[in-house]
């Protein structure tokens, strides 16, 4: 009976810890990736979820499609970068340097962008919702047909950016530049 209580609880406790890991977001970047974009800022279809790149330099480096969700990339220079079709959900980049970025059909959803620099960036058909880009420079970036649904673009600069077709509904322009 000891035996079977002992093993009833294992499997319990099992069971348990299973669950709870399989319901938490996992952010696990390849360390031959993060080093390989380091390396020589080529890094196409990469695996940097997660990853710390809070300030580094990665200006004119090839992510596109790179996964780089929950990624800490708080003013880190990203400026000419190819992010097209990257994964940026729940990323931090505020602060950033995207200038004259591409971030053509990439994922932002509720990613942090608050005073990100993103003059000329393309942004466009990107999914924007619910990020913040409140304080943001978005001066001639172009938002043509992106997702802004929920965002807050309180403060933001949008000074000759281009956001024909792009879904604005409940977003917060609050003090925005227009």
């Amino acid at each position: 009976m000891k035996k079977f209580l002992t093993l009833a609880l294992i499997l319990t406790l099992f069971l348990v810890s299973s669950f709870s890991l399989g319901t938490s977001p996992s952010y696990a970047y390849n360390q031959f990736d993060l080093d390989r974009v380091l390396r020589t800022r080529q890094c196409p279809q990469c695996d940097l979820s997660g990853a710390d790149l809070e300030g580094f330099d990665l200006s004119e480096a090839n992510l596109k499609g790179a996964n780089l969700k929950g990624a800490n990339l708080k003013g880190a220079n990203l400026q000419s970068a190819d992010l097209y079709a990257a994964t940026l959900y729940k990323a931090n980049l505020e602060g950033a340097r995207l200038y004259a970025a591409t971030l053509y059909r990439a994922n932002l959803e509720g990613a942090n962008l608050y005073d990100a620099r993103l003059p000329g960036a393309n942004l466009q058909s990107a999914n924007l919702r619910r990020a913040n880009l409140s304080s943001a420079r978005l001066v001639v970036a172009n938002l043509s047909a992106a997702n802004l649904e929920g965002a807050d673009l309180s403060d933001a600069n949008l000074k000759g950016a281009n956001i024909q077709s792009a879904n604005l509904s409940g977003a917060d322009l609050s003090g925005a530049i227009q």
